[in-house]
C-alpha cells in the first residue's frame, strides 16, 4: 500500500473516531415503546415512511449539538410516480425527556435534497436554516414526538433530519432501533461533512435511526389539491 493511501485511510479512521468520541449513548434495560406498525393507506392518500422497527435499542446524543445532524433518506418515487410529489405532513422523532436531563430542550428540523447519492441543499425550511421545535412538557418516557410540516417537497428523494442544536446534557436524544441489520438509510452531518451514519463502538451493530415522516401522496408541484384529503391516523406515543 502506498504512503498516499495509508494517509487517506488514517484520515478516515481519525474522522470516524472523532465522530464516535462526540457521542454518548444510553441503552439500559433495552427499554423501548411498542413496535407500532406504520398506518396503511386505504381510500385516502396518507401514509408513514419509516425504516425502523418501532422499538428503541439505544438513545444517542452528541456532546456538541450545534451543527450535528442525523437523518433518514426517503425516496417516494415508487409511491407517487415520476411526475407526482408528496406533501410532508409531519416529522416524527423517537426521543425522551428523562435522559440526559429531565426536560425537553428542543432541536432543529430540516429536509435536504438527495442528489447524486449524497445530501445536497436544504429544501425546507426554504430560509436554509433549520426549524426549531420543542416538544410539549409533561411527558418524559420514550415517545414519538412530532412536528407539523405541511409542505409539498419539490424532490421525491430527500433526507428528513434533526439537528440536536444544544450541547450535552441540555439535549434531546435520537433513537436507534433494535434491528441489528443496517438498512443503510441513515446519514449524519458532523464537522461540516455529510457521511453515512456510522454510530459508535458502544452501539454497534445498531444503526437504524428512528426518524419518520407522514406524507400525503398524489400531489402536483407546487402543492395543489391532493387526490384525496382523507387521512389515516398514525399510531404513536
Amino acid at each position: 500500500m502506498s504512503g498516499k493511501y495509508v494517509m487517506v485511510a488514517a484520515a478516515c479512521l481519525l474522522a470516524a473516531s472523532a465522530i464516535a468520541a462526540d457521542m454518548a449513548a444510553e441503552g439500559s434495560g433495552y427499554h423501548g415503546g411498542p413496535a407500532f406498525t406504520a398506518p396503511t393507506p386505504s381510500m385516502d392518500a396518507t401514509t408513514e415512511l419509516a425504516w425502523d422497527t418501532g422499538t428503541r435499542r439505544w438513545s444517542i446524543i452528541w456532546y456538541t449539538g450545534a451543527g450535528s445532524w442525523v437523518g433518514n433518506n426517503f425516496n417516494t418515487s415508487t409511491l407517487t410516480g415520476k411526475t407526482l410529489h408528496v406533501k410532508i405532513l409531519k416529522f416524527r422523532l423517537y426521543s425522551r425527556a428523562d435522559w440526559p436531563n429531565s426536560t425537553w430542550d428542543g432541536f432543529r428540523i430540516g429536509f435536504y435534497n438527495m442528489s447524486g447519492g449524497v445530501p445536497g441543499s436544504m429544501l425546507w425550511p426554504t430560509s436554509g436554516t433549520g426549524y426549531f421545535f420543542r416538544p410539549q412538557p409533561g411527558t418524559t418516557s420514550h415517545v414519538w414526538v412530532e412536528c407539523d410540516i405541511n409542505w409539498t417537497s419539490p424532490s421525491n428523494n430527500f433526507i428528513a433530519c434533526e439537528e440536536q442544536f444544544y450541547n450535552n446534557p441540555t439535549a434531546d436524544p435520537f433513537g436507534i432501533d433494535n434491528n441489528p441489520t443496517n438498512l443503510n438509510k441513515g446519514w449524519q452531518y458532523y464537522g461540516g461533512t455529510w457521511s453515512a451514519y456510522e454510530g459508535n463502538p458502544e452501539t454497534e451493530p445498531y444503526r437504524n435511526i428512528m426518524i419518520r415522516v407522514q406524507v400525503e401522496t398524489g400531489q402536483s408541484f407546487p402543492g395543489i389539491a391532493p387526490t384525496s384529503m382523507g387521512r389515516v391516523k398514525a399510531l404513536y406515543f
